[in-house]
């Protein structure tokens, strides 16, 4: 039964997250559209790391949430609205264990491997001959927001 609690408030908590990335990036979008940077990717994954940081703060230093409430919000809220954020946050951890290896692996690797795994699975689709967007897949729905 905690089990099904725990994928609940996952669910629960990353439906949340999502809406509130889908907006704020949409909001970012609009007010950037003249721009050639991801302006909205950019701006949710550093406020993802400024808000996980608070979080992780209070978790550690104040003990102040349950087990349940840490699963609500760091892996449903902050996991829908950016993985990004515990990406940060898992670097944060092994830099301030001194493990510098490790944590400029993780950066390096992450975004490396990160880049060729998405290489690797856009040259997989094959081109249906129609034309070809130049615009990114996000792009499109942002357009909306």
């Amino acid at each position: 039964m905690y089990e099904l609690k725990s994928i609940l408030l996952v669910a629960l908590g990353g439906a949340l997250g999502s809406a509130v990335r889908y907006k704020l990036s949409g909001w970012v979008f609009h007010h950037t559209m003249n721009w050639q940077f991801p302006a909205g990717t950019f701006v949710v994954n550093v406020a993802g790391c400024f808000i996980i940081g608070i979080l992780a703060g209070l978790a550690v230093k104040e003990d102040f949430f349950s087990a349940e409430t840490r699963i609500f919000l760091f892996t449903g809220i902050m996991g829908g609205f950016t993985t990004f954020s515990a990406f940060g946050l898992e670097t944060f951890y092994l830099l301030r264990r001194g493990e510098l290896l490790a944590a400029g692996s993780n950066v390096v690797l992450s975004v490396l491997v990160g880049l060729i795994a998405l290489w690797i699975g856009y040259i997989c689709v094959p081109h249906s001959g129609g034309s070809v967007k130049n615009s990114a897949p996000a792009d499109a729905a942002k357009s909306d927001g």
